[in-house]
């Protein structure tokens, strides 16, 4: 019989039961009742002799008659004629198990009625590998045996499956659990990855989800971070054929953030949170693992950054003073989504003295001018990542994010012939045809604002973009589904 098929019961009664379980042992005195002169098979999940007394005695070890059965509680009582279960009850009740067995007087010593206790099929700890065994498993994954005298995760290494730190290695029982996280087919197409343009579907996503570390609750945003960076608006192959060091930073907005424990506070943008360290991690692997981008080949980076490990962090939006950065892209607030945008390496912004919210937009567009070379305009977005205690500054007067957006953009504007190539002994800048212009920093809605930090420290922060529009990238929002 195949591991899927569905076990044949005897005809009769069908008992099953386990030690570890009071109702269980509170029974044993109507099993015996019920053995003289009715047809009665009893199974038990974790000791082959118990109960003991029954004639008709087997031990469920490997649990295939509970699991195929649905056997939730035990005792669970079933009547079995011709092959099909007629009747079922679960736990104790005497009257319960009287109508159903037509046996008067079953244990009129014991309570009337006494709940069950959850089967072993069910157990948590065993649910993953009994699913493994048993279930109608449709794993398409091309299954790798390794040697024995193998080390699992050195051979992962020298396969190059990994992004130079150790994985966790993607059994089935762990991709099966991984896919538990989510409700689409695990045969479902997510995208095309570059740069191979390899289709990728749910299950090969979840298998690097594992390799990257990430718990089943996390599945649904990986999903998401995949199909954002895999668009065309996108262009993950041309950010990982760029020699500049950019990669994939995504900011998780919405419900969801909370639930599944993700940082937007204290080091939000560091170590030290699951969510965060292993979701950015997971979409990075399926770029390399699954579309070919490696470094050293397509991937041509000259520096890189830590961000091309996982870069992945959620908006703090319980106290934030604007809108979630999801509304920018027409989401309404509330909406689980996930921001795809083409950044570099964080850098710390300090201004510690300035109380008003003009000095300190003046202060943010003096860094943001950097970003790149001061003297390159309107090619290159950024994130300005506002803490706590720099954005009370704006909440207090009424700042909207698009206000001090629109403030940054007028701070930055610069004559064209100070940012003309060889303006200030310098041979980089804009064409010289433009030197007549005044001209911004940023494009319109090219500057990112997002709430997130520790509450204590007057800091923010900026994370610059890669080249912008039909040559480079445009950021991505995308909604996340269950």
């Amino acid at each position: 019989m195949s591991p899927t098929e569905l076990p044949v019961l005897p005809e009769g009664l069908v008992v099953i039961v386990k030690e570890d379980c009071p109702t269980c042992e509170l029974i044993v005195p109507v099993l015996k009742q019920l053995a003289s002169g009715n047809q009665l098979t009893v199974f038990s999940q974790d000791e082959p002799n118990f109960p003991e007394g029954i004639e008709d005695q087997q031990f469920d070890g490997d649990l295939a008659i509970s699991w195929h059965h649905n056997i939730e509680t035990v005792p669970t009582l079933l009547v079995i004629e011709d092959g099909k279960e007629t009747a079922r009850t679960v736990g104790w009740s005497r009257s319960q198990w009287e109508s159903i067995t037509g046996v008067s007087q079953l244990g009129v010593e014991l309570p009337d009625h006494r709940p069950g206790c959850g089967s072993l099929s069910v157990d948590p700890s065993l649910s993953a590998d009994l699913e493994l065994r048993f279930g109608s498993s449709t794993m398409r994954a091309r299954r790798v045996d390794f040697a024995s005298l193998e080390d699992t995760h050195e051979a992962l290494f020298d396969r190059g499956w990994t992004d130079g730190l150790p994985v966790v290695p993607p059994s089935e029982a762990r991709v099966m659990a991984m896919l538990e996280g989510t409700t689409r087919s695990p045969e479902e197409i997510v995208a095309s990855v570059p740069p191979d343009l390899a289709p990728c579907t749910v299950e090969k996503v979840a298998i690097n989800a594992v390799m990257a570390g990430c718990r089943p609750e996390y599945l649904p945003i990986v999903l998401a971070g995949v199909e954002a960076v895999c668009t065309d608006t996108f262009n993950m192959h041309g950010l990982l054929a760029t020699t500049m060091p950019h990669a994939p930073v995504l900011i998780v907005n919405g419900p969801i953030a909370q639930q599944i424990g993700m940082n937007s506070g204290n080091n939000a943008l560091g170590q030290g949170n699951r969510a965060n360290s292993t979701i950015g991690r997971a979409v990075q692997l399926v770029v390399r693992n699954v579309g070919g981008g490696r470094p050293g080949e397509v991937d041509r980076a000259a520096f890189g950054s830590p961000g091309k490990v996982g870069f992945c962090f959620a908006e703090r939006e319980e106290d934030s003073p604007w809108s979630p950065i999801s509304t920018m892209y027409g989401f309404p607030a509330g909406t689980n989504t996930v921001l795809a945008f083409p950044g570099e390496a964080p850098r710390n912004l300090v201004d510690q003295l300035s109380r008003d919210p003009d000095s300190l937009a003046r202060t943010y567009a003096a860094n943001l001018i950097s970003i790149q070379h001061p003297k390159l305009v309107l090619g290159f977005d950024a994130i300005l990542a506002v803490a706590p205690d720099h954005s009370r500054v704006f909440r207090e007067a009424g700042w909207s994010r698009e206000h001090l957006a629109d403030r940054i953009n007028e701070l930055t504007v610069r004559p064209g012939h100070e940012l003309i190539r060889g303006a200030g002994n310098i041979p980089e800048g804009i064409p010289e045809a433009m030197e007549e212009l005044d001209l911004p920093k940023f494009r319109p809605n090219g500057l990112h604002i997002v709430h997130c930090g520790g509450a204590a420290g007057l800091f923010s922060a900026i994370i610059g973009g890669w080249v912008n529009g039909e040559m480079g990238s445009d950021p991505v929002c995308v909604q996340i589904t269950p």
